[in-house]
């Protein structure tokens, strides 16, 4: 454990040094910088980002380990973790986060999903509207919420509604970019379905425009991904027509 946890923060400061290098190195304004690291997800992949280490770990030690460094934020902000009301926060927040908002980092909860023979003949496209999504800004930890849209048009199988939904979340359950979310949720139902026709509109608001910064509250992101049938203008009309765009 004390070797896993200063591997850890080995490769946390090598990051840190790197960033910080890279910065000095730029010769760039204050504004710009503050606009760079804003912006910083630009250059991230379709994929999660995530250590080849990322489940060593368990989920217990993960816990035990976040409740740790959680006290010492607390403490660092002089609050009284004697107090009833504090005292179990940090393992409260870690549990939220190991089990809860970030499970979806985790493959084991994968939801699992059954496809059923087609035996309507449904040609047409399925849309499952105003799916809720609760994800979190992977740049500032504080949530993004919002409702997705998703549609696919059958090759011969189905899939159960609500697994449409699970699919949604267990995607959204982690630190997210809503670019990377739409197109992981778009390539999973495509992988599933074994279909390109597949589309996925998320609309949400970001808490850290909302709550902090500009502090907006009235401007949501709006993010899509259409493949197969859903790039022909016709279809991509259709659907937008019965999300209510």
């Amino acid at each position: 454990m004390v070797k896993q946890n200063q591997k850890i923060r080995e490769n946390e400061n090598l990051k840190e040094n790197r960033t910080m290098l890279n910065i000095r190195e730029s010769n760039l304004t204050l504004v710009e910088l503050e606009d760079l690291l804003e912006e910083e997800h630009i250059g991230t992949s379709y994929d999660t980002p995530l250590r080849a280490d990322a489940f060593d770990l368990s989920d217990a030690e993960k816990t035990e380990m976040i409740a740790d460094r959680f006290r010492e934020i607390m403490n660092i902000l002089g609050l009284d973790l004697t107090d009833d009301s504090l005292n179990g926060t940090p393992r409260r927040v870690a549990k939220m986060y190991v089990k809860e908002i970030f499970g979806g980092l985790n493959p084991a909860n994968k939801p699992s999903v059954a496809l059923f023979d087609n035996k309507y003949q449904y040609n047409q496209m399925l849309v499952e509207k105003n799916i809720t999504l609760y994800s979190d800004c992977e740049h500032h930890f504080v949530p993004i919420i919002g409702k997705a849209h998703v549609a696919y048009i059958s090759n011969g199988k189905v899939i159960g509604l609500s697994k449409l939904n699970r699919i949604v979340q267990y995607h959204a359950q982690r630190p997210q970019v809503q670019e990377r979310l739409t197109i992981q949720i778009a390539n999973e139902l495509k992988l599933i379905l074994g279909t390109e026709d597949v589309a996925v509109v998320i609309d949400a608001v970001h808490l850290c425009v909302a709550s902090r910064g500009i502090k907006d509250i009235s401007s949501s992101t709006v993010t899509a991904e259409y493949s197969g049938a859903f790039l022909e203008n016709d279809k991509k009309d259709e659907f937008l027509r019965y999300i209510g765009s």
